[in-house]
């Protein structure tokens, strides 16, 4: 469990829960969930020191729960905010490494690789607490962020890269990098999701991975669906948001809810631009296997056209064989010395004569294939 005092001016990480709030600034508790589940009491009990109240019993199980989606809640006392994040698993670094061998089961992979574990928000007016998932490295990214904030002078300067304000702003950027970071699977899946593509259309490869390609639209579906709880989180955020209570004459604090309020809809922005691509990606594979099959029928249309051809080809030949065949004396060319050759002169011009016709109606011919 890390600890963290925030000033604009400052950031200082604390050894243990303070008795009281420091007079300036916010305390950002940030916590694994195994570490949260031990220590609710002593938890607890600093919650109601410092703000008035404590974490709800639902909300606690909100925050241990490893499966719930994405959605926002709020108590009179804080904020709940549920948030699933997309980025690569723990096994996903091979995939990278890998990626350019392009195989079906690294295709698989890549999916499978894909974390959308939840990390809990728990948003008071001057504490902000946060569970984590055991290998989550954004609670560890942020405390470097910060220490690198407050060491640069020149950063702490600049109005996009000071130092959060309040819990809601540190939660907003918090769950923007979230969003942000799916964009290093972007590459990745859509490179996997194009081999797969290749295989389909692949003539010389007979495609039997249909599972591989159900579990990557299954997969697809799952981030959709991961996306689409994101988005509703975040519309709850900022419905809620639009009703905290207004300070007229306060200009300070109407500035930072105003730069709250841009926050969050930039946020949104990032989680539609995701969805976009998620569904993109979706549609991409669902238009693969249309294609797939569609060029199947007309692998099917061609090698029927061509068995067609050489029936009609052979067919006036076999009629001029059996012709020949039949048991009677009085046949011409029976009895002829040359009517072997007659016969088999006759043949080869009737076949190559319907072979030059069917060629010049391009039934023969591989330029419809192009």
């Amino acid at each position: 469990m890390r600890i963290l005092h925030i000033t604009p001016e400052q950031f200082t990480e604390l050894p243990e829960l303070p008795e009281q709030l420091p007079p300036t600034g916010y305390i950002w508790i940030g916590s694994a969930r195994r570490e949260f589940e031990v220590n609710i009491a002593p938890l607890q009990t600093a919650f109601q020191r410092w703000t008035g109240g404590q974490l709800v019993d639902l909300h606690i199980s909100d925050l241990l729960n490893n499966q719930l989606p994405s959605h926002f809640d709020y108590t009179s006392t804080y904020d709940l905010m549920v948030f699933r994040r997309l980025a690569a698993g723990s096994g996903s670094n091979n995939l990278f490494l890998d990626e350019a061998q392009g195989t079906l089961s690294s295709a698989k992979r890549a999916l499978e690789a894909i974390d959308t574990s939840p990390v809990g928000f728990a948003v008071f007016d001057r504490v902000l607490f946060t569970v984590h998932p055991t290998d989550c490295p954004v609670r560890d990214f942020f405390a470097t962020r910060l220490q690198q904030m407050t060491l640069g002078a020149g950063e702490r300067s600049s109005g996009s890269s000071r130092l959060p304000t309040s819990p809601a702003d540190l939660m907003l950027r918090m769950v923007n990098h979230m969003v942000d970071s799916y964009l290093e699977l972007r590459r990745l899946l859509t490179k996997q999701l194009g081999y797969l593509q290749q295989e389909l259309f692949n003539p010389r490869s007979h495609f039997d991975s249909w599972q591989v390609l159900l579990d990557s639209r299954n997969a697809l579906h799952l981030l959709e669906d991961t996306c689409e709880d994101q988005r509703s989180a975040i519309v709850e955020w900022i419905d809620a948001l639009e009703e905290w209570p207004t300070e007229r004459n306060n200009p300070g604090a109407m500035r930072e809810r105003e730069l709250l309020r841009l926050r969050s809809r930039d946020v949104l922005e990032h989680i539609e631009r995701v969805l976009s691509h998620v569904r993109r990606l979706e549609s991409s594979a669902e238009t693969a296997v249309q294609m797939h099959f569609s060029a199947q029928s007309n692998r099917t249309n061609d090698i029927m056209r061509t068995l067609t051809v050489l029936t009609a080809i052979f067919m006036p030949l076999n009629l001029i064989t059996g012709f020949f065949g039949m048991n009677f004396d009085g046949l011409p060319l029976i009895h002829a010395e040359t009517g072997v050759w007659v016969a088999t002169v006759t043949m080869v011009i009737v076949g190559v004569g319907l072979g030059l016709f069917f060629w010049r109606k391009r039934y023969l011919s591989t330029s419809h294939k192009r």
